[in-house]
């Protein structure tokens, strides 16, 4: 497997973090040895202990890795490489299964940490919008037993006039109000209990495949495929990494 970062991605993350304040970007070299180690672990899904010595002594990789999740750098060099088309944007949901190493984090609980109880085992559920051509915009995580619908809301909370594409898990009445209230068209068909079915455009809810299309690429990295992280932080940070790689395709 290669596992160097090409020259074009990496001259495009590179812009990006010299950006941050706070960042130690100077030596360069040595960043993009911390970023190909990540993008081992990502690919890899391996255990940060098994990390090969050439990416730097694993526990600090891990620490430094951890404190760009906390604050946030995954998820905006996920927005700072997106170029998005939003004539339409897709919503849903897939289930990852979780390690047993996973939980135990908080005092709270698993489900304070996105763990849940589902009908597939101890598993996470990824909520994820994509626009038109199937590129991610933003994601949140559940655990997974709870439902499709609940992150619908929040996660479309700044989508104006466009085509909003969902399956039949999110046919609600006040979600539906809600999209039309931002000038938002949903394509999302009827329940089967439903006496009058909205009319949809079949064709263009054909393009929903592309949702599909995403969440079997993001679960190609296989630090998204299982979860090992213990935080809501780190594992959306493996998440927005492995997003902004796909946009960088």
């Amino acid at each position: 497997m290669n596992n160097n970062i090409s020259e074009q991605v990496w001259n495009r993350l590179y812009s990006f973090l010299r950006g941050i304040k706070g960042l130690h970007t100077q030596e360069e070299k040595r960043l993009r040895r911390f970023i190909e180690g990540i993008w081992y672990i990502l690919r890899t899904g391996c255990q940060w202990r098994l990390l090969p010595d050439y990416y730097g002594h694993w526990r600090q990789v891990h620490r430094r890795y951890k404190a760009w999740s906390d604050r946030g750098i995954w998820s905006e060099l996920m927005c700072s490489v997106s170029d998005i088309d939003d004539q339409a944007v897709m919503i849903d949901a897939t289930i990852v299964r979780a390690h047993a190493c996973a939980s135990g984090y908080s005092k709270q609980g698993n489900e304070a940490q996105a763990l849940g109880r589902s009908k597939g085992g101890f598993t996470t559920k990824i909520h994820a919008v994509v626009d038109g051509l199937g590129n991610p915009i933003r994601f949140t995580l559940t655990g997974g037993h709870r439902n499709d619908i609940t992150q619908a809301a929040e996660l479309l909370k700044e989508q104006r006039n466009t085509l909003v594409l969902a399956d039949k898990g999110y046919d609600s009445q006040p979600f539906i109000s809600s999209l039309k209230s931002h000038n938002c068209c949903p394509v999302i068909p009827s329940r089967k209990h439903v006496k009058c079915p909205r009319k949809i455009d079949n064709e263009v809810y054909k393009e929903r495949f592309l949702i599909e299309t995403f969440f079997s690429k993001i679960k190609h990295f296989r630090r998204v495929f299982s979860r090992f992280d213990k935080t809501i932080s780190a594992f959306l940070g493996f998440i927005h990494f492995a997003g902004a790689l796909i946009w960088m395709r």
